[in-house]
């Protein structure tokens, strides 16, 4: 059974003048404005958005 561990993450930046690729990541978090925060599940895929857009997002709660 997998694994139900999740992460709440927010955005804290604005992708303009960013690379097209972070604010593609951006939508594929499920982010696209300014202090929105979405749960996400904690896998590996996941991690990595979150560390290619880490100056634009903060991890708000580890659960």
């Amino acid at each position: 059974m997998a694994s139900s561990k999740t992460i709440k993450v927010e955005q804290t930046g604005s992708p303009q003048r960013r690379h097209h690729t972070q604010r593609e990541t951006l939508i594929g978090l499920g982010l696209n404005k300014i202090g929105r925060i979405k749960e996400l599940p904690d896998n590996p895929a996941t991690r990595g958005m979150i560390v290619k857009v880490k100056h634009l997002v903060r991890v708000v709660s580890d659960k």
